[in-house]
């Protein structure tokens, strides 16, 4: 089953912890983050949990992301992970992905395939569910 799904989230905890003070002064910092969204679109719904790891500096920015999404996509109960990340910066086109990773789905999802964009508490996912 193909589908392409919009789905809305909230996102419940961000807690990052600051990595220490690079030698370099002029270094942008970094973060490692424990992360938990909830999920409430009409095909996924459910609760996440994961971590990021973060850069944020004045001329640019980038995480990556794990997180495991556990609820019912498209009337199917299971739990799959998903990795996405954004990069952006000073004369650089602003780049964003999602991935459903491979062979992570279980229960109703095992087999679950899918790429798209997690961007302002949305996640657009093309997904391939087996029949």
């Amino acid at each position: 089953m193909d589908l392409h799904l919009d789905a809305p989230f909230s996102l419940d905890t961000w807690d990052g912890v600051a990595d220490p003070d690079p030698a370099d002064p002029d270094a942008p910092p970094t973060a490692r983050v424990v992360l938990a969204k909830t999920y409430t679109g009409e095909q996924l719904t459910g609760s996440a949990t994961g971590h990021a790891l973060t850069t944020n500096g004045p001329r640019g920015a980038s995480y990556v992301a794990q997180e495991r999404i556990t609820g019912t996509l498209a009337g199917r109960t299971g739990s799959f992970v998903l990795e996405h990340g954004a990069s952006m910066g000073e004369g650089v086109p602003t780049v964003q992905w999602a991935r459903v990773v491979a062979g992570s789905g279980t229960g109703e999802l095992t087999g679950l395939q899918g790429t798209g964009v997690v961007a302002h508490q949305l996640l657009t996912l093309d997904a391939v569910l087996p029949d």
